[in-house]
């Protein structure tokens, strides 16, 4: 019977990089990645330990052109996983790599990569953040005359700074891939 684990991890939008770091880590620990769960759950099977290199890519078409999407990548070698999200898991074998080697073929790649991701995840935040978060934490501000009133505030404070957090993520690294 094979073991397995789940972990629990969050990444924001633009920390895709560092999520395939972490997979890859776990993978030289001996786990194996075999889905994800909700967003931030991850599951493991376990496996034997190897230098496994971890890439995501963000397929907006979805499951239209799948199949060219993926055999694009196996042509590379790289191993397609599964979708979630919009995001692609693939990985491969550092052994079956020439050099160090990226989904991502030049920073113009990466930056169209974030490009996608902003049309369709960010703008989506920017506008939930512009039409409910910000008003919403005012009017909750002005109103703060009792316990409930103070806990949907402070519930909107902490949304508030998430969802800046987010954006300056997001815009730090955008910019630092456009000025490469």
């Amino acid at each position: 019977m094979m073991k397995k684990r789940v972990m629990v991890r969050f990444f924001t939008i633009p920390e895709y990089e560092r999520e395939g770091l972490f997979l890859q880590e776990q993978h030289r620990q001996g786990w194996k990645l075999v889905s994800v769960y909700l967003p931030g759950i991850y599951l493991f099977e376990a496996c034997e330990p190897e230098e496994v290199v971890y890439q995501l890519d963000f397929n907006e078409e979805g499951r239209k052109g799948l199949h060219s999407y993926v055999q694009i990548f196996r042509d590379c070698g790289w191993e397609y996983l599964f979708s979630y999200m919009g995001y692609s898991y693939f990985r491969k074998p550092m052994k079956a790599m020439q050099q160090q080697e990226s989904i991502f073929c030049d920073d113009a790649s990466r930056l169209d990569m974030m490009r996608r991701v902003f049309k369709s995840r960010m703008i989506p935040l920017v506008v939930l953040f512009a039409l409910v978060i910000l008003p919403q934490t005012f009017l909750q501000a002005s109103q703060r005359d009792g316990s409930l009133h103070s806990f949907f505030f402070y519930t909107y404070v902490v949304l508030f700074v998430f969802y800046l957090y987010i954006f300056v993520r997001f815009f730090l690294h955008y910019r630092k891939l456009s000025r490469s």
